[in-house]
């Protein structure tokens, strides 16, 4: 039989003294000149030369071994011949589905020079496969200290993506640090204050398009970036809503790293998983900021009231400010068309939707606004007719700040706290009842899932106590000086939501009163100060 030979060749890394990207590395050069002296030794024909430089043995797809496998199948080369088995794959799966199983059914050999392995010799099989398995754990290896070396990276405030976050390069001079890049980043200061403004994702992508701005894909591609959106159409490219909500928590814009959000399932399997998010790694004041953290805050505070925007793209200013003073629910905002065009109410959703509260009058939106603003000038008044301001807004102690919901969430960590203490001693307790057989191994199973359910339960609610305390605290912080606040305003003509989100945090709205025909209007200040 006429033996036509496909020499196969591999290398994971691209040698450096390659002198362009179509060149063959050297050492896939010396893999070629090895296995071609030892075709003609043995007087094979060589068919052709397969050559996969720059794909990892572990890869799903190598483009000239899919090519070598379809000229097995179809009969062109009946003989391949490598270097090392680890060369033609260090996959295991891989190595059982073709060197011992299809290329037995086309009547293809397999040789590997280094290692001696070969397909007609029967007692040969056995050092394939325990070959196949040493090249499998390398890979294994070599995958958990990849991901180690990536996570110690991350944990040391590198920034190790691929590509940098819109709005920001990779640094010339050091490929982990993240440098503002001016252009986008006046874009990325644009929708942060659109959305702080009361704009809504759709109306923030509105403008953009209308401004004819490149979005993130496109700005990216035209100055040399190698990112790539799959799927795509560059020439039909708009800004969309959620490139908008993402770009608005990514927390990059403030300075901050938050990476290992997802990992790879496996070396084998190339698709990711969500990773908890205790296992994040975050660096704070990784980077300069975009966005200050007044801004910040702001917004994110907005991001968590799911607001509804208007027909005009805009969220009203009362959106989630207004309550019902009787039922305690949310008024809910609505047009009715008047003589002479259209005007504005709120009416409590507890009367108007669910029919169990008593207070259904609804009040005028102008009327309502014209109220606050009333209210707020008298406070600006007070405030600057004071002979010593500092004796009558003096700053804010910060152990006095959000006293109560600070104070409330510490007591809920600590007792969720105790509680996962004592589950753990239930827990080693119910082990040693297990050894001495007072219970059986299926009661001990069910009891200890029960007990360890529990426990990652009070875990995650006491990351998000942490997370709120941070938060209020934040904001707090923010607010430490209500002068620096109220100075900024003389005299309010008209409120808007920046405005009304400095000053207010809910407005509660009253029945109204049958003798005097009057209800109860009670704005509930962001500063006690202002509170009379």
């Amino acid at each position: 039989m006429i033996v036509k030979v496909g020499v196969y060749c591999r290398l994971s890394d691209e040698d450096r003294d390659k002198k362009n990207v179509n060149d063959d590395s050297d050492s896939i050069q010396n893999q070629k000149s090895m296995l071609l002296k030892y075709a003609i030794q043995n007087d094979w024909d060589v068919i052709d030369i397969y050559s996969d430089d720059d794909y990892s043995g572990a890869g799903a797809y190598r483009p000239d071994f899919e090519r070598m496998i379809n000229d097995c199948e179809s009969g062109r080369i009946n003989l391949v011949l490598c270097k090392t088995q680890s060369r033609f794959s260090r996959d295991m799966e891989v190595i059982e589905k073709y060197i011992h199983n299809k290329f037995a059914l086309w009547g293809v050999r397999f040789v590997s020079i280094v290692d001696n392995a070969d397909t007609e010799v029967k007692g040969n099989k056995k050092a394939r496969q325990i070959n196949g398995l040493i090249n499998e754990w390398f890979l294994e290896d070599l995958s958990d200290n990849i991901k180690k070396s990536l996570s110690n990276k991350r944990d040391d405030g590198l920034f190790m993506g691929s590509f940098a976050p819109y709005g920001y390069i990779k640094d010339p001079e050091n490929k982990h640090k993240l440098i503002i890049d001016e252009i986008p980043a006046e874009v990325v200061r644009k929708i942060f204050e659109h959305y702080k403004n009361g704009y809504s994702y759709y109306k923030i992508c509105q403008i953009l398009n209308r401004e004819k701005i490149d979005t993130p894909s496109i700005y990216k591609r035209n100055n040399g970036s190698k990112f790539v959106c799959c799927g795509l159409d560059y020439s039909k490219a708009q800004w969309n809503v959620d490139t908008i909500a993402r770009m608005l928590r990514n927390h990059a814009y403030v300075g901050n790293l938050v990476q290992g959000k997802r990992t790879s399932i496996s070396y084998k399997i190339h698709k990711s998983r969500a990773v908890e998010k205790e296992k994040w790694s975050i660096t704070e004041n990784a980077h300069e900021p975009i966005i200050d953290i007044d801004t910040w805050l702001t917004v994110q505070e907005r991001l968590g009231k799911h607001e509804s925007p208007t027909r005009t793209g805009e969220i009203h200013f009362f959106s989630q400010k207004v309550y019902c003073n009787e039922c305690r629910k949310i008024f809910m905002r609505n047009v009715y068309k008047v003589k002479g065009g259209k005007r504005s109410y709120m009416q409590c959703k507890g009367a108007k939707k669910y029919h169990n509260c008593d207070n259904r009058k609804a009040v005028r939106i102008d009327l309502l606004e014209n109220a606050v603003i009333k209210e707020m000038n008298l406070q600006f008044s007070k405030f600057y007719n004071q002979p010593s301001l500092e004796r009558q807004y003096p700053k804010v102690n910060n152990k006095a700040k959000y006293p109560d919901r600070i104070s409330a969430c510490g007591l809920e960590k600590a007792k969720i706290e105790r509680q996962i203490h004592e589950k753990n001693s239930y827990y080693k307790g119910l082990y040693e009842d297990k050894v001495k057989k007072i219970i059986s191994e299926d009661e001990f199973i069910m009891l200890r899932d029960t007990y360890l359910q529990d426990i990652e339960v009070g875990k995650k609610r006491i990351k998000a106590l942490d997370e709120e305390i941070k938060l209020v605290q934040a904001k707090a912080d923010r607010k430490d000086n209500i002068i620096s606040i109220i100075e900024k305003y003389k005299q309010i003509d008209r409120l808007n939501k920046i405005i009304l989100d400095e000053f207010v945090s809910k407005i509660y709205i009253g029945d109204v009163n049958e003798e005097t025909k009057e209800r109860d209007i009670i704005i509930e200040w962001n500063f006690a100060e202002l509170a009379m």
